[in-house]
């Protein structure tokens, strides 16, 4: 049985269900609904070869093409899809909805599964994810230097009962040369973005979103333009912590990380930190002089940030005296609160 469903529909069973995408493996790398798994019809090279052939011959050569590398694998395809779903029900999808997931799910359905097929592919599910971005929703802005702790502080808003995403966690990335330091590597801006427009689903519109202040980019991906135009024209609350705290807190950081990856961030910020401040943050990096070297990296960051903040409308400046997230999370609520920014 073959079942059409819309992403609505689908999203919601999904929940419950296993999700296969259809589409070749280089397609599922660059970006693919969270909860599917890879089940490709072709490899990515049988893909180039049928669409080659699509090409320079036309449909029915491709079709018949791809129908003989289809037939060798069909059994594979139903011994596969009984371990994922011994329930024999199943969600489908491919790019646009067409042949290669409507292939799958004949084949399924002839071997006795209920096979629910997104209507429109994986490219509905884009459009749908890009629908996110465009909804009006209240913001406010966590703002400050580099090493006042503003991520540290958002699960702490979150146990106050507040709403947030975490934009660097999803990045995978902190946003500055050293951002990439004991992480997970970056997914693509297409799947980071699959990832934010499923946060902001789960989320209430109608209640505030806490967001900590970014560029447009947080390493290699990049905010979508909408959202992050709308987070420009939101309240900022910049929260000003004293530069001794927050250099004692990135030299503790980073005293555990490899001595070369410093010095490689170092370096990727050579032209903007000048030949002679290079040199004395590599030796200081040499001598294990942690702190020496946050003060250097920080005299270049603490000027970009003054450049990332000329252009937001509605800035509040809270002083704090701690480095303590748990602390400063409810200060921060409650001034917050205090000027009516909730």
């Amino acid at each position: 049985m073959i079942n059409s469903i819309t992403i609505d529909e689908f999203l919601q069973k999904a929940e419950k269900l296993p999700v296969l995408d259809a589409r070749a493996p280089k397609e599922y790398e660059a970006g693919h609904i969270l909860q599917a798994q890879s089940f490709p019809i072709f490899t990515d090279e049988e893909r180039a070869i049928v669409g080659t052939s699509y090409k320079q011959q036309g449909h029915d050569p491709a079709v018949l093409l791809g129908l003989d590398l289809f037939g060798p694998k069909m059994s594979q395809f139903v011994k596969e899809a009984t371990k994922i779903a011994p329930d024999k029900e199943v969600l489908l999808h491919c790019w646009r909805g067409g042949m290669r997931s409507g292939a799958m799910a004949w084949l399924l359905s002839f071997s006795g599964f209920k096979v629910h097929l997104l209507q429109g592919g994986y490219k509905a599910y884009r459009h749908f994810i890009q629908e996110q971005f465009a909804k009006p929703r209240s913001i406010v802005v966590l703002s400050g230097f580099t090493g006042s702790g503003k991520t540290d502080i958002l699960p702490y808003l979150q146990k106050l009962g507040q709403q947030t995403i975490d934009l660097e966690g999803l990045a995978n990335h902190k946003g500055s040369s050293f951002g990439s330091i004991g992480m997970p590597a970056q997914p693509t801006t297409e799947h980071f973005e699959n990832l934010l427009g499923s946060e902001l689903m789960k989320l209430d519109a109608d209640k505030p979103l806490w967001l900590e202040d970014e560029s447009i980019t947080i390493g290699r991906v990049t905010l979508p333009h909408t959202f992050y135009t709308a987070m420009q024209e939101q309240p900022t609350i910049v929260i000003d912590v004293a530069k001794p705290l927050r250099v004692q807190k990135l030299a503790h950081e980073y005293c555990r990380t490899d001595k070369t990856i410093l010095e490689a961030a170092i370096l990727r910020i050579k032209k903007r930190l000048g030949g002679l401040a290079t040199q004395e943050a590599l030796d200081a990096i040499a001598t294990g002089d942690m702190e020496k070297m946050v003060e250097i990296a920080l005299t270049y960051y603490d000027k970009a940030y003054h450049f990332q903040l000329n252009p937001k409308k509605q800035v509040f400046t809270l002083p704090l005296q701690t480095i303590d997230p748990e602390e400063n999370a409810q200060q921060i609520l409650t001034f917050a609160k205090t000027n009516n920014l909730l």
